[in-house]
């Protein structure tokens, strides 16, 4: 069995995210939760667009991507094992490093990276 290493999943989860910071605004960074929203701001109300997260919980640390939501295809060839840790629709549980499955985030957070950015979904076109 592979001992829990919690720090050490959410310094490798969150390292997945912090290359799109530049880009967005950080709403959270501490030692057990770091989150980016885009610029984009919803029509009906002007909250912005949540692009994702990494949080420690009790049990897990959990690694959110919202644009899975949006463009659920993005998922169809998620492997068996990083399947397995999904979580709802948008959510991945981790209890350790685990590189596979990790390296499969990151491209799934770039693809959903790159189509949230070709739907007009990371910026207002009014600045």
């Amino acid at each position: 069995m592979v001992e829990k290493n919690f720090p050490g999943a959410f310094a490798e989860l969150r390292a997945i995210l912090t290359p799109y910071a530049p880009e967005m605004e950080v709403i959270a960074d501490n030692d057990v939760e770091y989150g980016l929203n885009t610029h984009w701001r919803r029509p009906k109300d002007g909250y912005p667009g949540y692009f994702g997260s990494v949080k420690i919980g009790k049990r897990y640390v959990s690694y959110y991507l919202m644009a899975l939501y949006s463009f659920p295809e993005l998922v169809d060839d998620l492997s068996p094992d990083l399947r397995k840790r999904m979580q709802g629709k948008s959510c991945f549980n981790f209890t350790a490093v685990d590189t596979e499955p990790f390296g499969q985030l990151e491209v799934l957070t770039r693809l959903g990276y790159e189509k949230l950015a070709a739907n007009g979904l990371l910026d207002n076109a009014d600045g």
